[in-house]
């Protein structure tokens, strides 16, 4: 019995290329995100990537004048500084972009958190 070696050459490319492609498919889910690298307050948080950084706010919450300073630190506690977030912008103020911040490795998201600690009120306008 004799076996084609043209056959077994495509194969091993065809492999090599799917693998090839499954590593273009599986690698981009951590060099897209971006890094949190300050927050000063809830309106004041700064996100950046390779090439450039963002002032936002955060989107839909509502703080307490008494409640700012503790609720900065639940952010901060949750999400130090160079942790990997993605963010999901939904409109701007100013010059402040407002958007939901998740964290990569959790999926926690900033609002959502405060919410639960019981530090802010949802203010959406839908």
């Amino acid at each position: 019995m004799k076996v084609k070696v043209k056959n077994v050459d495509g194969l091993k490319k065809l492999l090599q290329m799917i693998l090839i492609f499954m590593v273009f498919i599986i690698c981009p889910i951590n060099t897209c995100s971006a890094e949190l690298l300050q927050i000063k307050d809830v309106n004041t948080i700064l996100v950046g990537d390779q090439n450039r950084s963002l002032y936002l706010s955060l989107y839909c919450i509502d703080i307490n004048e008494n409640d700012k300073e503790n609720a900065t630190e639940i952010l901060k506690r949750n999400f130090p500084r160079g942790t990997k977030v993605k963010i999901k912008p939904y409109g701007s103020n100013g010059s402040r972009l407002l958007a939901k911040i998740f964290r990569v490795d959790n999926k926690t998201e900033m609002t959502e958190l405060l919410n639960t600690f019981n530090s802010s009120k949802e203010n959406c306008m839908n």
